[in-house]
């Protein structure tokens, strides 16, 4: 069988060694060090954010974020249905409940309209969230002038799930710095890599600063361990933050090569009826870290999992649209303003190998298999 095509498999250099080779003779392998803090200040110049924090995930930033914009038991925290579930998990830690939001078909992000909608009747019932978590899909950016002017109507802090959408812009800008907080995550399958990691980012220095003793165990400021409130420990080590420096000084190289991976699938499927592209919205540029594609089956012959299925056969990982989050069993109880649009991106979106890394044979594997799907239609499997 011909060698496995990952999805998204890290893509590594020769500069990230480099940076390690320094924390291990440096003896700095702890979660702090000169690595540490030179990426928080090499990350924070990258995204144009005054303030920013490493630590062990994505998750684990956004959990400090929800906290420090004070949700707690009882509350009710808006967020996109279409999504992963570590976009929500973290407001169950902290015993709030989510709300969720479907999506709009320009870049299958928030919609703001419905948000507007959701906040109103919120506010004439006399139970506003505490939040709300605007989530940027798959590397583009949600429509943020809409949804932040509704959130500011309401007195609502933002807070943003940029986990899948460094690289990418909104008007000029990174998504990720737009609300009270921002997060980002540097898991393996992500466009820049610490193997594990992520980063929480703001304007507001204080929160930061909070941000990081909480992350701390939060440790008192004394010469022994004092604790006045309950820690954790998230903060991210000296060595992959070493890796995090490397990364980040590919990271437009990266981007461009994931582009280039859309661009070779578009040209290769133009004259394929019945599959649509994930748009790129007006508002800025898409990092496309996942190339994505609707297939309608009464046109193209099979269904999305036909074609899942028939890459998986030849060694091929793709992966369905995310599960809308109101359809998990583990969120099934809680409200929603409507789904259908995260519903049906679902049952017929597919994410394609969308790696840096891949070469040209390989774009070209997945292409005949998709192409041979269509030639020979295969029974449909259902979603």
């Amino acid at each position: 069988m011909s060698s496995r095509i990952y999805l998204s498999s890290p893509h590594m250099g020769t500069l990230e060694r480099r940076y390690v080779e320094d924390a291990f003779a440096s003896n700095w392998i702890a979660p702090l060090g000169p690595h540490v803090d030179a990426f928080q200040q090499e990350f924070a110049r990258c995204v144009g954010s005054p303030h920013a924090l490493a630590l062990s995930s994505g998750t684990a930033a956004l959990h400090l974020a929800l906290q420090l914009v004070g949700v707690g038991p009882g509350d009710d925290v808006l967020v996109s249905t279409l999504t992963f579930s570590a976009s929500v998990n973290p407001i169950r830690y902290l015993g709030a409940s989510p709300v969720f939001i479907d999506s709009e078909r320009s870049s299958w992000n928030m919609d703001p309209g419905l948000l507007e909608e959701e906040l109103a009747a919120r506010a004439r019932a006399g139970r506003l969230p505490r939040a709300v978590i605007v989530v940027h899909l798959y590397g583009q950016s949600a429509d943020l002038d809409p949804l932040l002017a509704a959130c500011d109507r309401y007195g609502v802090p933002v807070v943003e799930d940029a986990a899948e959408a460094l690289g990418s812009s909104y008007k000029g800008r990174a998504p990720g710095t737009f609300g009270r907080v921002g997060i980002y995550s540097f898991n393996g399958n992500k466009i820049l890599t610490t193997s594990g990691g992520g980063m929480l980012v703001s304007s507001d220095g204080e929160l930061v600063q909070h941000a990081l003793k909480l992350a701390t165990q939060a440790r008192d400021a004394a010469p022994h361990y004092q604790h006045s409130e309950i820690g954790y420990n998230y903060r991210l080590s000296n060595v992959l933050a070493a890796i995090g420096r490397g990364q980040l000084l590919v990271l437009e190289d990266r981007v461009v090569a994931r582009r280039a991976n859309h661009a070779f699938y578009a040209k290769a499927f133009e004259s394929l009826p019945g599959i649509t592209f994930m748009p790129e919205a007006p508002w800025g540029r898409h990092t496309r870290w996942l190339t994505t594609i609707t297939i309608d089956p009464k046109v193209f012959g099979a269904d999305r999992e036909a074609v899942r299925t028939a890459l998986e056969r030849e060694n091929i990982e793709a992966r369905p649209v995310w599960k809308p989050m109101h359809l998990q069993p583990v969120f099934a109880t809680f409200e929603r303003r409507r789904g259908s649009v995260a519903e049906d991106l679902f049952q017929h979106g597919l994410c394609l190998p969308s790696g840096s890394n891949l070469t040209t044979r390989e774009l070209e594997r997945v292409v005949e298999v998709v192409r041979a799907v269509s030639r020979n239609p295969v029974r449909r499997t259902g979603s």
